[in-house]
Order: structure tokens, then C-alpha cells, then sequence
């Protein structure tokens, strides 16, 4: 669309029921601030500039609300006197033209820009005002959204509902569009009339239509309305989006076992034919390219996953983990800051940290990339085809070398040329007969005791 667009968001609560020391709307959601969620749908509706209204919290806010593409000023509301009252704390910004004027709310993150742009297009299509609502089976404590020959006459609260309008099922979702070039004498006319002394925005559509105007409803699918309110309504939230993202993934050609226990952040990629096993869980920054499979209860984080490669189970992928095409994390290793190369192993037990291992290089269980001298960390570079032995430490900083051998129960702290074995383990010693000599001495203080 070529016509012009404010978007005024909602920030402002004090975010009392969500019993919490920051503002409700950065709580994250898939990893991601609530808000920020609201604000990438904005932006991709269509939106540029966003006016958003703050309370608490508002430098970390306005923050979490700057994202590509949207040019965002933060206005502050003082007084909380109802959502009439908090979209003209935006008065200066609707006052400079806009041919629309969108009213969002920062803790409804699960919208999308479908219904936003239909907001739009129905203001496009002649409306003063646009409301977006949603059915619901279970419409108790919602404002119901009255239309008579396809047109919004009232949005009715419940407590003032005849019978027959408590029946009607298509609610007001609090989210609407408004005539930009009217916008301001429209929310100018809102009184505070009532038994809280508030400014509502829903009689916008009564004062619409009193002044000749026309206002309309659009639907929206009642699960990208859910608002949040406290910690149960969180993890509500947090469930929904869970469950879109995966189908997602799963419709674009990645296979999930038990979808309903793999957890994925906002930014996480995974590629066509990837294999996620159960008990997954994905913290951000997490690419995992096709064919690659990521096995039950593994924990990824910050890591790349190169196309044919294998992680876990029991595996943890710390940030800075790169594994390359073809290459093995196995069974309660952790790797981080590492780059793991092309087919190399590293299958149990192990943990490798500030790391470079080259390609077919096998590391055996048990082994420790020594990285951290109490203040500093340091480097180990493993070359191609090198094998460390089991139960070897290797003292960073150190070098070992293309095709070196590392001789199990190692402590390695001298670099190690290409093709040469190291050990770095005291000489073994026999004591014929002591075992029993200690057994007997120590059955006997037992028995003292």
C-alpha cells in the first residue's frame, strides 16, 4: 500500500499481576522480548514509524522496541487514565498527517501481520475505524463486537451486554485502525463517563458512527490475540508460539519426533531433512543446516551445525560452536568457541573449548581442552587426521599436529609435530603382592573402629 501509516503501541503498563522486577513486556517470548515480537509484525504490515507509549522501564522498552526497519519515537504517559487517553499521548505524532493510524499493544506478541494489513485495508476501503476481533467458543469478560449489515455498530462490554449480545461469539481484540486524518477529533470527542473515570478507545466506533463515519471488524484467529497479563498467561503465550513455530519448521521439510518437546528461540534455523529427536532445546543464534541431526536432550546455543553432521544425545553446544559438514558431538560432550572440522569425532565425555580440530580428526572420551589459566583463556589447535588418545588433557596453548598421535591418559603441554606420538604420563610401576598387604591393613582398622 502507498498510503501512510503511524502505528501507536501500548507500552506503558505497570505490570502489576506479572508480579516481576521489569516491565511485562520484556518478558521474552521465544527468547525475544514480547514487544520486539509486536514490532516485526508491525514492520512487516507495512509500517515505518511507531509511536510508543512508555511507563515503566522505558529506556529498556524503547530498546527492545528498535528494530530494522521501524523508525520509533517513545512518548511518555505519566497518568494512566485508559487506552483512549494513551494513544493521544501520541498527539504530536498523529498530528503531522498520516493517511492511518494503527493502535497495537506491547503485550500481545503473538499478532501477525495478516490482520494488521487487513486493519489497514479496510481504512483503504472507506472505514473511519477498522476493529480487529476474533470468535471464541468461551467469550465471557470480553467487549462483544455488535455488526449489522456488515458494518460495527457498538462494541458492547459485557457487564452493560443484553442477554443477546453476551451470546454473540466475535470479541474485541483491542487492536484497531483509525482514519488518520480524523484521528484526532475522533479521540478528542472520547469522555470518561464511567464508573473509572476513563478514556475507552472502543467508543470510537459510537463516535464514528455519530459523526456520519463508518467502522467495520476484521477477524483475526483468537490464539494471535492472546494477551499477557501474569506468568500463567506467559507460559500460554510462550506454549502458542512454541507450537506455530514448529509447525513451521516442520511444514518447510524438517522432521521433529515429538514436536511438543523441542523448544526453539525466535532466530533458530534448521534446514530441510534435519532430524530433531525429543528433549531438544534451542537457545539463540542456533543454525542447523539440512540432513544434520540433532539427538534427544541436546542443548544448542549460539552454534552452527554444518549439513550431515551428528550431535548427541546428551550433547551441549555452547556460542562459538561450529561444526562442519559431516562431523560428531556425541554423548555428554560440551563444545564451545570451538570449530570442530569436517568429519571429525568427538563422540563422548569430552569437552573442547577455544578450539580448532581439523577435519577426520578423532578425539577420544574423555579428553579436556585445558583452556583457562584462572584469568586468561588460550587456544589448542588439533591438525587433520590427528587421534588423542582417551582420558587426555591438553594444555592450552598448545599446537598438535597433522596425523599426531596422543597416547591415552595424556597431559599435553608442549606443542606436537605433524605424525608424532606424545605421551605425557608417569612410567608405570608393579608391586607384586602389595594389593593384599593394603587389603588386609585396611580391613584390620575397619574392624578396630
Amino acid at each position: 500500500m502507498n498510503r501512510t501509516c503511524l502505528a501507536v503501541v501500548l507500552a506503558a503498563g505497570d505490570s502489576t499481576r506479572m508480579k516481576s522486577s521489569m516491565s511485562k513486556v520484556l518478558h521474552p517470548v521465544g527468547g525475544r522480548p514480547m514487544i520486539a515480537h509486536v514490532m516485526a509484525s508491525i514492520a512487516a504490515s507495512g509500517v515505518s514509524d511507531v509511536a510508543l507509549v512508555l511507563g515503566r522501564d522505558a529506556e529498556k522498552v524503547e530498546k527492545a522496541a528498535s528494530i530494522e526497519g521501524l523508525a520509533v519515537e517513545g512518548v511518555l504517559q505519566t497518568e494512566r487514565l485508559g487506552t483512549g487517553h494513551a494513544v493521544l499521548m501520541a498527539k504530536e505524532a498523529i498530528a503531522r498527517g498520516y493517511d492511518e493510524i494503527l493502535v497495537a499493544y506491547g503485550d500481545v506478541p503473538l499478532i501477525t501481520a495478516a490482520p494488521l494489513k487487513a486493519a489497514r485495508e479496510a481504512l483503504a476501503g472507506g472505514a473511519d475505524v477498522a476493529v480487529i476481533g476474533f470468535h471464541t467458543d468461551n467469550p465471557t469478560g470480553y467487549g462483544r463486537l455488535l455488526v449489522e449489515d456488515g458494518e460495527l455498530i457498538a462494541i458492547r462490554e459485557e457487564k452493560d451486554a443484553t442477554d443477546a449480545e453476551r451470546a454473540v461469539t466475535w470479541c474485541n481484540s483491542g487492536l484497531m485502525a483509525i482514519d488518520g486524518k480524523k484521528a484526532l477529533d475522533l479521540l478528542s470527542r472520547i469522555g470518561n463517563q464511567n464508573a473509572k473515570g476513563e478514556y475507552y478507545l472502543t467508543d470510537l466506533v459510537e463516535i464514528a458512527r455519530s459523526l456520519g463515519g463508518k467502522a467495520v471488524a476484521v477477524d483475526a484467529p483468537e490464539s494471535e490475540l492472546t494477551g499477557c497479563n501474569n506468568r500463567a498467561e506467559l507460559a500460554v503465550i510462550e506454549r502458542l508460539w512454541q507450537e506455530r513455530r514448529r509447525h513451521e519448521l516442520m511444514v518447510s521439510g524438517v522432521t521433529m519426533i515429538a514436536p511438543e518437546t523441542v523448544f526453539l528461540s525466535h532466530d533458530t534455523v534448521i534446514g530441510q531433512d534435519a532430524l530433531i529427536e525429543p528433549n531438544v532445546v534451542f537457545g539463540p543464534g542456533v543454525t542447523v543446516e539440512g540432513g544434520a541431526v540433532i539427538h534427544a536432550f541436546s542443548h544448542l546455543e549460539g552454534a552452527h551445525v554444518a549439513a550431515g553432521a551428528n550431535v548427541g544425545p546428551f550433547a551441549r553446544l555452547r556460542p562459538g560452536a561450529n561444526l562442519a559438514e559431516g562431523a560428531k558431538v556425541g554423548n555428554f560432550c560440551e563444545v564451545k568457541k570451538a570449530e570442530i572440522g569436517r568429519g571429525a569425532k568427538v563422540n563422548h565425555l569430552t569437552y573442547i573449548g577455544d578450539a580448532v580440530v581439523g577435519a577426520e580428526t578423532n578425539i577420544g572420551a574423555g579428553t579436556i581442552t585445558c583452556n583457562y589459566d584462572g584469568v586468561n583463556k588460550h587456544e589448542t589447535h588439533i591438525g587433520a587426521g590427528a587421534f588423542i588418545g582417551s582420558n587426555s588433557s591438553l594444555v592450552a596453548p598448545v599446537k598438535i599436529g597433522d596425523g599426531a598421535l596422543i597416547a591415552s591418559g595424556s597431559v599435553i603441554t608442549e606443542d606436537v609435530p605433524a605424525d608424532a606420538l606424545a605421551f605425557g604420563r608417569a612410567r608405570q610401576e608393579m608391586k607384586p603382592g602389595r594389593a593384599a598387604v593394603i587389603r588386609e591393613r585396611n580391613l584390620a582398622i575397619k574392624a578396630g573402629k
